[in-house]
């Protein structure tokens, strides 16, 4: 973490490499080890690696799951990550179908209304945004604002921003001229 906050992001990468190697050896280790597979994919990822992040993130998932649990939040997050690298890679129904599951763990584990749950639903309208699939992406992002609206006057930033992302949205929808 010290690499990563001197922006070293190789090294760091180098690093927690180094320390998956050792931790695969330790089956104790198993929620460890989805740990830092998970830090791996995230700063490749972030590095624009994003074809080599992908199965760093879905080892990831899978320990995590089999240490946690489905439905644990850590578990939301690395699927939120898959799907931000799928829609990186143009391939925005995949996407999709990570950022539903990231939704539905997080809506479940962090509450609907939860910054991060707001993400994933974000994320999921610009999925179906990608697929040209605009009334699914309205829907979601209709929801966006909502809860962006139950947070009150201390998320107003983020409420203007959903609203703006909606009215995109709605411009695009070739059916929004029959309503």
């Amino acid at each position: 973490m010290q690499y990563e906050t001197m922006n070293e992001f190789e090294t760091a990468i180098s690093l927690l490499k180094r320390t998956l190697a050792l931790l695969e050896k330790l089956p104790q280790e198993q929620h460890s080890e989805g740990s830092v597979s998970a830090r791996i994919g995230w700063l490749l990822l972030l590095t624009g690696k994003v074809s080599q992040a992908i199965p760093y993130l879905e080892g990831a998932a899978e320990r995590l799951k089999d240490s946690f649990g489905p439905k644990h939040f850590g578990v939301g997050y690395i699927y939120n990550n898959l799907g931000a690298a799928y829609l990186e890679l143009d391939r925005p129904q995949s996407a999709a179908q990570m950022f539903a599951v990231a939704k539905d763990i997080m809506d479940i584990a962090l509450g609907p209304h939860h910054a991060d749950s707001i993400e994933s639903c974000q994320n999921l309208s610009k999925a179906y945004d990608a697929m040209k699939s605009y009334a699914l992406a309205i829907q979601f992002q209709q929801q966006v604002v909502d809860a962006w609206e139950n947070h009150g006057s201390s998320a107003h930033d983020e409420l203007r921003e959903a609203h703006r992302l909606l009215e995109e949205l709605k411009k695009k929808n070739p059916w929004d001229i029959f309503k």
